[in-house]
């Protein structure tokens, strides 16, 4: 049922993609052509997408108001749903510029739904290969252009729970995907059952929603090149047997997801806090979430690897996009660029180490801000992140710094909404048993392939 559901979700998404687009990114090249990006920014832009604006958030949005002093800036601060997107594209009555997930700008792109911007770029003198990690710009880059403003990069690393660790004679190198058999032993010696129960998890790999990490650590990858689903190769199928085992030693994916379901992550709840975790895969924003607790917990951090130990991880954020059928683009590409600018990002970290100051349960402790940009994210790292007295943070702050230069794209594709939807079905069948990793992930690439076709040749 899960599955004919999904794929009944993929085709549905393509079919109406198909009907507003038009293929082929015409729409908006036709569009962005047609726009003067270096002209003066005036008038009214409005914006949408920018919600659960925190200290961060809102020192960004006041120095860019900051730099279109002759712009009225209208906010929509609503999260992102895509079947409101397509239906304000039909309307016509689309706001300038949107806040969207970078795994569904290349889908929008392929319908002619958005601007390509590296004339954008251009004019406000921008170098996206200079400006942001190479596999950042690659999330947001369809047929060799820019259709987006990557803001944001969360790499993954593992979070260790020392005191587990060091009661199950386990080290952070028995984590390493170099040898897989030794992970799941450091796994399942971490994990306690009351009878077929689990009520500690050795190692939790979000299996489900970091499956395409897991494949491109086994050398595989969910989209081609050219943007195609290949979601049966050989290394995908070996990543996902590999969890397979992973939860089965562990008490099964059933009894472990349940289990961490049920754990209050950003509460007293916590699984560090409660000796309820070994170690997990999280990304960078939860260390920001456990500096409250960092006299209750003892942690420690080591990157994810590929099956050669090196560290790995891979890209994931939001970006800016300006539909084709903006009002004022121009205003749009000035706001954005301003958003994700080096000033941008310095007036956020002052407003974090403010934030940091003043709020006692923090601990002094400032996790840093990962944003995309290398040249920000290192004078953040220099200038603001700390945590003095703490040595587990100051552990998991360097790694998660360290290994950002690591990462690699998980691909953009035209029907990247659908793809990842055949693979979280997928991944959760083969997981639970069933059906064979196999079976589950030749049933999703053909189904993805179809929406692929399907959406390619709209």
């Amino acid at each position: 049922m899960r599955r004919r559901v999904g794929a009944a979700g993929a085709v549905a998404a393509a079919l109406l993609l198909t009907a507003c687009g038009g293929g082929g990114g015409g729409g908006g090249e036709d569009a962005a052509a047609e726009t003067d990006f270096g002209a003066e920014a005036t008038g009214t832009m409005r914006g949408w997408g920018f919600e659960n604006t925190d200290d961060v958030g809102q020192a960004r949005l006041d120095h860019a108001e900051g730099t279109l002093e002759g712009v009225t800036i209208e906010l929509d601060q609503t999260a992102f749903d895509a079947q409101k997107f397509t239906t304000l594209a039909v309307s016509g009555d689309i706001p300038d510029v949107v806040q969207m997930d970078r795994q569904f700008v290349p889908t929008y792109a392929a319908q002619g739904l958005l601007m390509p911007l590296d004339a954008c770029f251009s004019a406000h003198e921008v170098d996206p290969a200079q400006h942001w990690y190479p596999h950042v710009t690659e999330d947001v880059t369809y047929e060799d252009q820019i259709w987006a403003v990557p803001q944001f990069y969360q790499p993954p690393v593992i979070l260790t729970n020392e005191r587990v660790m060091a009661e199950a004679g386990v080290s952070a190198e028995d984590l390493s995907l170099s040898d897989p058999e030794a992970l799941i032993a450091a796994a399942e010696a971490m994990t306690e059952m009351d009878g077929s129960s689990v009520t500690r998890v050795g190692f939790d790999p979000q299996g489900v929603s970091k499956a395409q990490q897991w494949m491109y650590a086994f050398g595989g990858g969910a989209v081609g090149d050219d943007g195609a689903p290949t979601l049966d190769r050989p290394e995908n199928v070996e990543a996902i047997e590999f969890l397979k085992e992973l939860y089965d030693a562990q008490g099964g994916f059933a009894e472990v997801s349940g289990f961490v379901d049920s754990i209050d992550i950003f509460g007293d709840g916590n699984s560090y806090a409660n000796d309820t975790v070994g170690a997990a895969v999280f990304d960078q924003w939860y260390l920001n979430v456990l500096t409250s607790y960092a006299d209750d917990i003892e942690i420690g951090a080591t990157p994810l690897t590929d099956t050669e130990g090196t560290p790995f991880t891979a890209t994931g954020g939001s970006s800016f996009v300006i539909p084709a059928g903006a009002q004022n683009p121009s205003a749009a590409c000035a706001w954005a660029v301003a958003l994700t600018s080096a000033d941008a990002w310095r007036a956020a970290a002052e407003a974090r180490a403010e934030t940091t100051a003043n709020e006692a349960e923090r601990n002094g402790i400032n996790t840093g801000l990962f944003t995309g940009s290398p040249e920000s994210d290192e004078m953040i790292r220099e200038e603001f992140a700390s945590a003095e007295g703490y040595p587990g943070f100051e552990e998991a702050i360097a790694a998660y710094y360290d290994v950002a230069a690591e990462g690699a794209s998980i691909g953009g594709s035209p029907a990247g909404q659908q793809i990842q939807s055949e693979i979280e079905n997928a991944v959760t069948s083969a997981l639970l048993g069933e059906s064979s990793a196999q079976d589950a992930l030749s049933q999703a690439q053909g189904a993805a392939m179809s929406a692929y076709e399907q959406v390619s040749e709209g």
